[in-house]
């Protein structure tokens, strides 16, 4: 696992770069999001991959810990994801809701997901 810093100018915004699950749980998620605080980071992009697949089925409420963590500490999150893989429409609604607010934000590429956090 590694966390590459990205300096836009206004913000300062952390990737995490990994093959594999890293947060399985809101504990996962407050330590990355932690260290990539303590390197400055105001925000943090992570990709479905990173994530416990749990994560996107939102009965088992993992998804709601993780994202009340980012929100506790007013911390910025974009999650890249290929909305195909996830048809449901709790879910694309659920996505859509937390895309409005800005906080946290759903996204297709990095791209995105770093342009989103710099505005």
């Amino acid at each position: 696992m590694e966390i590459k810093i990205f300096n836009s100018g206004k913000k300062c915004i952390a990737q995490l770069i990994s093959k594999q699950v890293e947060i399985k749980d809101q504990q996962d998620a407050l330590d990355i999001m932690m260290e990539s605080r303590y390197q400055g980071a105001d925000g943090l992009i992570v990709s479905a991959e990173n994530l416990h697949p749990d994560f996107f089925d939102l009965k088992t409420g993992l998804a709601g810990e993780i994202l009340q963590k980012f929100s506790t500490y007013q911390a910025y999150l974009a999650i890249v994801v290929d909305f195909s893989k996830y048809p449901g429409k709790s879910l694309k609604d659920f996505i859509f809701e937390s895309n409005k607010v800005g906080r946290i934000n759903f996204v297709a590429t990095p791209e995105e997901a770093l342009q989103a956090l710099t505005k």
